[in-house]
């Protein structure tokens, strides 16, 4: 009897482990978008039909739209943000308090029904907040219909017209946005800042534009032929003429947004991948730094190939650069960037943007509570890549991140990696957290779990959660599945809390062929440690270290020596080395300098309290 009670007990606990995995679900949108834009008034009348997909087990009785125009008016939420914290976007500051009516933007909605029944809805800042006439049941679909009109506000961020690129139109966050709901429910925050999450779908967009302005977009045209070919000089005639306007008619399939940009002097090429990844569509000034945007197709097809080598194959067959925007922003099939930059840095913004492809538009995390995954990942790959199209980029990789990281921790003002990308105290914590901790966090998960375990527990990620929303549990996990080692401690530590690396040779003595070291740990968050012992032959002895809570170790070349695991608890390490300090040249604990120590001037023996920084190599 007790066998099989033992026996059951195991049934059921794995129908409930194959139940939970079969309970991850996800909504569903498909939106057909048809506006008319008036490029005097910069204005523009739109109906929407949305197709939404409750693919939860939920009925839901109401949902939100975002209204991110909203924000750009005198006393929205981003205004008076950006006008009370300590250092203000510098794109920013108080420009939306000073807008003209006829610089703002806004959404005003028409009409708005639900299956035919028309509904009541609120608008609170950026937020359309609407009472469902019908709850919609679990596994059931709605259909919204919306007439609206819009105010395209000067640019300011991200949005807006007339950059100060002279670009007319950079066209992100332009229409009313369903709102994610998830297993943890709706995600109805107000556009604040930066960050956004939203549920996969389908976009069937048209646009109907001044004949004298050429667009790119998100998606692939659907009527090239009578646009005109390649873009550059649309035809005023035929099908898609209308009061000398143009039609343009895009699609887009299982993406998370829809992003176009449109300018009367824009130049169209495309670049025909040579190395299978996807063909890439370039539009920019004519007269803007054509140089450089010339040769920028050939760095990022080398760019695209060591993505798809490092992490999981581009999805799609279509991607767009566009100059536009106030910077770097990355959306699906598609990045708006500035311009007027020199060749490093024009290629550099467009690798950082393209690795967003991956995460979060590829893998959909919720970047509002994961800028550290989506900022921290692109900053970690672009460098890598960044590193093999400029070569000379190696010797220093990661090294200012590092040394960014260990100014702000330095300064007491560090934040936990956790918070809300809109809450952080100080944009200079958000941007340092999310980008540049963020990016030591891979940097140094290779250095605890070795660099070809954790690039192949990437790969499982991507291929297991693209087009899906993944949360920072599944992240973790593949890590661990992969590595076999526990590693919640570290994510945790990293993540959610602000303690620091710090380890140090507290004393070394020798005793008769031996040298005794005594380590200590000095940070709150502990480390598996690698100790470097030169000998004064010019040979290196190897010692390795593991915290007792990973439940294990990574692998290592025979060379190297495993010593007994170092708890947590113990402030304290004592290693002893089968060397007379005669013998001894140096010993040095993490000489790849792969671990965020806050203080290195006590790794090194000899002791060296003047230590720089030496270049951190992958």
């Amino acid at each position: 009897m007790k066998y099989f009670g033992i026996a059951l007990l195991l049934v059921l606990i794995s129908i409930s482990q194959s139940f939970s995995q079969d309970q991850y679900w996800q909504q569903r949108v498909e939106y057909k978008i048809n506006i008319n834009m008036d490029v005097e008034t910069n204005q523009f009348e739109g109906r929407q039909a949305l197709r939404y997909y409750n693919n939860s087990p939920d009925t839901l009785t109401k949902v939100f739209y975002h209204l991110y125009f909203n924000a750009f008016q005198p006393g929205s939420s981003m205004d008076v943000r950006s006008r009370t914290i300590v250092d203000p976007d510098k794109r920013v500051e108080s420009r939306i308090y000073k807008l003209k009516e006829e610089e703002q933007g806004w959404h005003k909605i028409s009409s708005l029904t639900q299956d035919g029944k028309s509904l009541d809805y609120e608008v609170s800042g950026t937020l359309l907040e609407v009472t469902l006439a019908e709850p919609i049941l679990p596994g059931t679909v709605s259909m919204f219909y919306m007439d609206f009109e819009s105010q395209v506000p000067l640019q300011i961020r991200r949005s807006g017209r007339d950059s100060k690129e002279g670009i007319r139109y950079s066209m992100s966050q332009w229409y009313p946005k369903m709102a994610e709901y998830d297993h943890t429910g709706w995600h109805a925050h107000p556009y604040v800042a930066r960050e956004f999450y939203g549920p996969w779908g389908n976009f069937d967009v048209t646009i109907v534009m001044d004949k004298k302005y050429v667009i790119g977009a998100t998606g692939i045209l659907q009527n090239p032929q009578e646009i005109g070919y390649g873009y550059d000089k649309p035809k005023s005639k035929g099908k898609s003429g209308v009061d000398g306007k143009l039609i343009w008619k895009f699609f887009a399939e299982n993406v998370g947004d829809f992003v176009w940009a449109a300018d009367p002097d824009y130049k169209h090429d495309i670049a025909v991948s040579t190395t299978n990844g996807p063909d890439v569509h370039y539009f920019y000034q004519k007269d803007t730094a054509a140089k450089n945007w010339k040769v920028l197709p050939t760095y990022l097809d080398k760019a695209f190939k060591s993505l798809n080598e490092k992490f999981s194959a581009y999805p799609y067959d279509h991607y767009s650069v566009i100059q536009g925007g106030d910077g770097g922003m990355e959306y699906p099939m598609a990045t708006l960037i500035t311009g007027n930059r020199k060749l490093e840095s024009l290629v550099g913004v467009s690798v950082h943007e393209m690795a967003h492809s991956w995460l979060p538009l590829l893998a959909g995390t919720n970047e509002s509570y994961m800028a550290w995954l989506d900022e921290g990942f692109a900053s970690y790959s672009s460098g890598l890549v960044m590193a093999e199209l400029f070569p000379k980029r190696k010797k220093k990789l990661f090294q200012s991140s590092y040394k960014s990281y260990i100014s702000l921790v330095n300064t007491g003002k560090q934040e936990p990696l956790s918070t809300h990308a809109d809450h952080f105290n100080t944009n200079r914590s958000y941007g340092i957290s999310s980008y540049t901790k963020g990016s030591i966090m891979f940097h140094q998960l290779g250095y605890v779990i070795g660099e070809d375990v954790m690039f192949k527990a990437l790969r499982n990620y991507f291929d297991k959660w693209k087009f899906k929303h993944a949360g920072k549990e599944e992240f973790i996990r593949e890590f661990e599945k992969e590595s076999g080692l526990v590693l919640d401690w570290y994510f945790d530590y990293w993540i959610s809390t602000t303690k620091t690396i710090d380890y140090g040779i507290r004393s070394v003595n020798s005793e008769d062929r031996k040298t005794n070291l005594l380590l200590e740990k000095i940070g709150e968050m502990p480390m598996p440690i690698e100790i470097m012992v030169q000998l004064k032959d010019s040979t290196n002895k190897r010692y390795y270290i593991p915290i007792e809570m990973m439940r294990g170790e990574k692998q290592h070349p025979e060379e190297v020596k495993t010593m007994s695991d170092w708890p947590w608890v113990n402030p304290f390490y004592e290693l002893s080395i089968p060397h007379a300090l005669s013998e001894i040249e140096s010993i040095e604990i993490d000489d790849s300098q792969r671990m965020a120590d806050v203080d290195r001037s006590n790794n090194l023996f000899p002791f060296n309290k003047n230590l720089e920084l030496k270049g951190v190599e992958k």
